[in-house]
């Protein structure tokens, strides 16, 4: 199956979240570039959702490295409304590549664990980090595949 990437864009056009299958890699991943409100956050996590509607898809790779201006902080909001969805379209791991000098932000975020029960978050300051993550996730799940989503893969994810 071919998963089509789900870009979305500013009213001026220019794509500011794009979430692409991998195939490679056997994950999703996201990438958020240039000027980011919080509107334009939950719009862009929200169609970050749309693959996982169409395959699921456990892996996540979120690269926030090129984003510029203030970090998305509504950890509530991913908390109450996107995670308990990603989780029922079978996420499981998310490999977060923070912007550039937010790492500690992130870092007394997750001390909290917000995502517990719905899936694994770890904060990365390179791809080559998270990347390297989510291979261990992927290397893990083959040893004990008791531990990933009981849809097999390639199989359509519930319907949210």
């Amino acid at each position: 199956m071919t998963i089509p990437p789900s870009i979305v864009r500013h009213p001026n056009g220019q794509a500011y979240c794009i979430t692409e299958y991998v195939p490679a890699e056997h994950w999703l991943r996201t990438t958020w570039q240039g000027f980011v409100s919080p509107a334009d956050a939950e719009k862009g996590a929200l169609a970050a959702l749309e693959p996982l509607g169409l395959q699921a898809i456990p892996y996540l790779l979120n690269d926030n490295s090129r984003i510029q201006g203030p970090w998305f902080d509504s950890a509530a909001w991913l908390q109450q409304v996107w995670a308990p969805q990603a989780n029922r379209l079978g996420l499981r791991y998310v490999a977060h590549v923070a912007q550039p000098h937010t790492e500690g932000d992130l870092g007394a975020l997750l001390r909290h664990d917000p995502f517990a029960g719905q899936f694994e978050l770890q904060i990365f300051s390179t791809m080559e980090q998270a990347s390297g993550w989510l291979h261990d996730c992927q290397r893990r799940d083959l040893l004990y595949p008791a531990s990933t989503a009981s849809q097999e893969p390639g199989q359509p994810a519930e319907a949210a």
